[in-house]
């Protein structure tokens, strides 16, 4: 801790030209501290743990000499709160959604590349969802769930064995039908990288379709 005192004293008598120049174009504002062990390209995503504090700025753009830490900072976590606390019907994920997910993911990450490790997963977003499905016979008033698809938008952190660390930004899909007929019930997923959320929700509403050969009488 005296370590980090002393450098930020340091910092505050001799600041370095970059962290001038942040100060200049935030007046009143504040300049945040990135720890790059925890990120990989710097003009990416950067977790909010990755943040160990911020540099206040003065009104007039200089540093005003005060830092505050970041109570949150150190190895980024998982975080699939938009994901989870959806109220839409995920049962078709099982009794864990979130761990069904991650886990495709980290499955598609290896299969790139042999050895790959997902080390943590952020939900940016509340994700896309669609279902399918016919009228009960005897109550057409409710409805036989068919098929089910979602597109939720990540950042996740991915090191493998050989290479540096990655930080990925996309939408992961996954679609699987016949869930009124659970031995051949067919799914498949997608990773689409650097694609936004609307562009995903339109091609879920293509895919949704393109597994399996009985198209849903309707979907929502």
């Amino acid at each position: 801790m005296g370590d980090i005192s002393a450098e930020r004293r340091r910092i505050v008598q001799s600041p370095p030209p970059e962290l001038v120049a942040e100060a200049a174009a935030n007046p009143g504002g504040s300049v945040a501290v990135i720890d790059p062990d925890l990120i990989g390209d710097p003009n990416g995503y950067v977790p909010g743990e990755a943040v160990q504090g911020v540099w206040r700025v003065g009104g007039d753009g200089k540093l005003t000499g005060e830092f505050v830490e970041n109570p949150n900072y150190g190895p980024p976590k998982d975080d699939f709160s938009k994901f989870t606390s959806s109220e839409h019907w995920l049962d078709w994920l099982g009794e864990q959604p979130a761990v069904a997910v991650r886990d495709s993911i980290a499955e598609i990450l290896d299969e790139q590349v042999s050895g790959a490790v997902l080390e943590w997963m952020k939900v940016l977003d509340v994700p896309r969802y669609l279902t399918g499905g016919r009228p009960q016979p005897d109550d057409e008033s409710r409805m036989v769930v068919t098929r089910a698809g979602l597109a939720l938008p990540f950042a996740l952190s991915v090191t493998s064995p050989g290479r540096r660390r990655e930080i990925l930004q996309g939408v992961f899909s996954w679609v699987a039908v016949k869930l009124d007929q659970p031995g051949d019930r067919k799914d498949q997923v997608w990773l689409d990288l650097r694609v936004d959320l609307d562009w995903a929700e339109t091609e879920l509403r293509n895919r949704i379709y393109l597994v399996g050969q009985t198209p849903a009488s309707g979907t929502t």
